[in-house]
């Protein structure tokens, strides 16, 4: 056996040798070399402008380990709200489709998480005499605006994070304002870097509580502290906010997204999405809720809690003393279910 392997390895190196000696194929050899070099250079140059573009998106997306980070990417314009309102709900409806993603956890790039509209495009903004460049409302958004509605070319409201069927975190990094006030409490949970600076900004600007942070702020701290911050549009601190009930952690700012996608990931794993959906809309919902409608409706989906697998892989995982095994999220989920058809039934 030994004896035909030698002999045969010896007619290939004969074979190749006579192969490579030959000028014609040792021409189509160095054209071969020369063409899988070319594919591996148009290769790489692809893969880095493919991230030099992905670097330059105004909002930026990834998700592992069961967690969807969306990263506000204007840094030089201090996350501004308006510019990037629909790719930051692009990124929201992304990860809420995503399913390998479980928990979305959003951030700043640069010293802003988000600090609200640009006051110079505002429509106060423009001198007397001076040419209005602000761009004009359509007949028809105007009229639906008269109506109270407010939405964006694809049909969404501006507290979309609520409506999104899995925890929004808020990882706050830096100056939070105006409109990125509002959004951050549309976020379920928020966590902020020491020292980052708040403030509501709109009474100081002649305008209102927009976008439903007159609701959102009321609920977190209470009337009395939400009349504070809303018509002294005071700046105030992270250490401030976290003890008025606004955020709920700080961390030094070198720790923060490590500690919230840490956070983020726990609840990934150990929860399920069946849950997580839920229970965040039984809490919006609870809010302005009447208690024994409350009670009924908890009753009734507790009650399609005891059917679904996730209750007892949840039961087994903890009883077997292992990680739990759930399924990523799914609208026919029978306690999804549930509670869409009871959220439809109140609209």
């Amino acid at each position: 056996g030994k004896q035909i392997v030698g002999v045969a390895g010896a007619y290939l190196f004969s074979a190749w040798s006579q192969f490579r000696a030959d000028p014609l194929c040792s021409c189509l050899v160095r054209l071969m070399a020369t063409a899988a070099a070319a594919a591996a250079a148009a290769a790489a140059a692809a893969a880095a402008a493919a991230a030099a573009a992905s670097a330059s998106s105004p909002v930026l997306y990834e998700c592992s380990d069961g967690v969807a980070l969306i990263t506000l990417n204007m840094p030089e314009r201090m996350n501004p709200w308006g510019v990037l309102a629909e790719p930051w709900f692009d990124a929201l409806d992304k990860a809420a489709t995503d399913p390998t993603c479980r928990v979305i956890v959003v951030t700043g790039a640069g010293r802003a998480w988000c600090a609200g509209a640009d006051v110079a495009a505002l429509p106060g903004a423009k001198k007397d005499g001076e040419k209005d460049d602000v761009p004009k409302l359509s007949a028809d958004i105007l009229s639906k605006l008269r109506e109270g509605i407010l939405l964006d070319r694809k049909g969404r409201w501006t507290n979309h994070a609520q409506q999104i069927q899995k925890p929004v975190i808020a990882c706050i990094n830096g100056a939070v304002a105006g409109g990125g006030f509002s959004q951050m409490m549309h976020c379920d949970i928020r966590f902020a870097a020491a020292g980052v600076p708040f403030i509501s900004a709109f009474a100081k600007r002649g305008l209102i509580a927009e976008m439903g942070v007159n609701v959102t702020l009321v609920q977190a701290v209470g009337m009395g502290t939400a009349m504070d911050l809303l018509l002294s549009s005071r700046k105030f601190y992270a250490e401030e906010a976290q003890q008025l009930g606004l955020v709920q952690r700080v961390f030094p700012k070198e720790e923060l997204l490590k500690s919230t996608m840490a956070y983020a990931r726990d609840i990934a794993e150990n929860v399920p999405p069946s849950s997580l959906a839920v229970i965040k809309q039984q809490l919006l919902r609870g809010a302005t809720q009447p208690m024994m409608e409350a009670m009924r409706e908890s009753n009734q989906l507790m009650l399609t809690s005891f059917t679904v697998p996730e209750h007892k892989e949840g039961v087994q995982s903890f009883l077997e003393k292992r990680k739990p095994n759930f399924p990523p999220y799914s609208d026919s989920n029978p306690l999804v279910a549930h509670m869409n058809k009871i959220q439809a039934s109140k609209l």
